[in-house]
């Protein structure tokens, strides 16, 4: 059975890559350059175990007269470790060109990602700095990360709720720190009794007769009864929604999801209702349809609502929610026959076309052996001329295949070529950019940009988790594997 390729993939952007920046830097300094990132490298002398710090245009911007370590922290903001010498063991925060920011001292720190906030913690203290040495809360009992907007602050035993400049947000005190998510926290004040807090700390409900699970779906709860191990609903008055006879409960973003004895229940947060339907478990797909699950004894699927309406039948050996070119669809197979429908499930496709990619905003059809790339918002077909054949199970976020004279390249998903069509095979990797281009019996490595991180030059190639070892003769060189971003494949 042909199996069809969803490749949804955010975009390709056709700037250059921190993996080659990197390989061209260690080219024209003749020294290696690693971890380069945003504009920096790190490069270290293995002899001596001395580090300095490389920018985008070569110039060696610091470097460390003793053995140490460097890492980038934000921007042009770096983490400076000393391992050798009277500073050995000590820190600082330094910047591109080695100024000393935080200078070096025998502190540990804690940051928070994409924000230039550092809980600098010493002699049992905790303070916080900006990324440019500014203090901006002082030394406090202690001080963790609420949320990526807010610290909880301990001083004589009590906690207070402090915004990222420093400045505290309210007078209440609590007794424990919490973590905001959303914005919100509950707060435990015992048996059947807490609070819904937030991140300023306003109370947003009071609760006094349920033991609270989850409140991701605020105003909804989700409640345990905790003797029985069964879970519940109500909303933030504590209005009983459903009593707790449920063996499991999932929140989502629209949907809590209920099950009892396989069977699933479904509460709309948009309409404060229950469902209750007659199967196992459901998975939504979008404008209130849901795919029921599949087992061993029924690997079939069906389409249904929430009311339990049957919209397909249980017959299909596929179905998805797309989104592509910010629309919705829906794709359905049943053994060879396969259907992609709009959000008014009207077929999109003539019925003489096969489907062979799908991308965020385009798929690639067939017919008669010419491939196609179709656009469902405007319905037009555009051949992709010279294209033969589409690699057999190729799950790369691009089309990998061979022209008509034989030899493999890759288009993007609007047909242009991404890299030409001079290869005698290419092999990519699940879920990463490099991939292994063969030429007249010899391997290579490019990556989505068709950037040469290797020449063409080697006898083989073996791929670990890691990468790809190249070797030739005596001689070997290894490419460390990037993720791709924003991904999602489905075979």
């Amino acid at each position: 059975m042909k199996k069809l390729i969803f490749v949804l993939f955010s975009s390709v952007c056709f700037g250059q890559t921190d993996q080659y920046k990197q390989i061209l830097l260690t080219k024209k300094l003749g020294r290696e350059v690693h971890s380069y990132s945003k504009g920096y490298g790190m490069i270290t002398d293995a002899r001596t175990g001395k580090t300095g710090i490389v920018d985008s245009l070569g110039n060696i911007t610091f470097d460390y007269p003793f053995k140490s370590e460097i890492s980038h922290l934000w921007k042009d903001r770096f983490i400076l470790k000393v391992k050798s010498g009277n500073l050995n063991g000590k820190t600082a925060v330094i910047d591109g060109k080695g100024k000393e920011l935080i200078p070096l001292d025998a502190f540990k720190f804690r940051t928070w990602e994409n924000k230039d906030r550092l809980i600098y913690s010493k002699q049992g203290k905790d303070c916080v700095y900006d990324f440019n040495g500014k203090q901006i809360i002082p030394f406090s009992e202690k001080i963790v990360f609420a949320s990526e907007s807010r610290f909880f602050v301990k001083n004589q035993g009590i906690w207070l709720i402090y915004d990222f400049n420093g400045k505290q947000i309210s007078d209440r005190e609590f007794t424990e720190d919490l973590r905001f998510y959303k914005n919100r926290a509950y707060l435990t004040k015992g048996e059947k009794s807490g609070e819904i807090i937030d991140n300023n700390g306003k109370t947003l409900s009071t609760i006094s007769n349920h033991n609270i699970d989850n409140i991701n779906a605020f105003p909804y709860l989700v409640t345990l009864d905790t003797s029985k191990n069964k879970y519940g609903i109500v909303d933030e008055k504590e209005n009983v929604i459903s009593d707790e006879i449920y063996e499991q409960a999932f929140v989502g973003r629209e949907y809590i999801y209920l099950t009892k004895e396989d069977k699933v229940s479904i509460f709309s947060k948009k309409e404060g209702k229950l469902y209750d339907l007659d199967y196992q478990y459901v998975n939504p797909l979008f404008n209130g349809l849901f795919k029921t699950s599949q087992d061993q004894k029924n690997p079939k699927t069906a389409v249904v609502r929430l009311n339990g309406e049957i919209v397909f039948p249980k017959e299909y050996d596929r179905v998805e929610g797309l989104n592509i070119a910010g629309e919705k669809y829906l794709y359905l197979r049943k053994d060879d026959e396969e259907k992609l429908l709009d959000k008014n499930l009207k077929s999109v496709l003539n019925d003489d076309y096969e489907i062979k990619k799908i991308f965020p905003n385009t798929l690639i059809v067939s017919k008669e052996d010419i491939h196609y790339k179709f656009s469902p918002k405007d319905g037009k077909y555009r051949e992709l001329k010279g294209f033969k054949e589409i690699k057999p199970s190729e799950m790369y976020p691009m089309l990998v295949g061979k022209n008509i004279d034989n030899f493999y390249g890759i288009l993007d998903e609007e047909g242009n070529e991404v890299v030409p069509f001079i290869y005698d095979d290419i092999t990519t990797f699940l879920g990463f950019n490099e991939f292994v281009v063969k030429k007249d019996n010899k391997f290579g490595v490019t990556n989505h940009k068709n950037e040469p991180l290797t020449e063409i030059i080697f006898d083989k190639f073996i791929p670990d988790k890691k990468g790809i070892r190249l070797t030739k003769g005596k001689d070997t060189e290894f490419i460390y594997f990037t993720e791709q971003k924003d991904r999602s494949f489905i075979d």
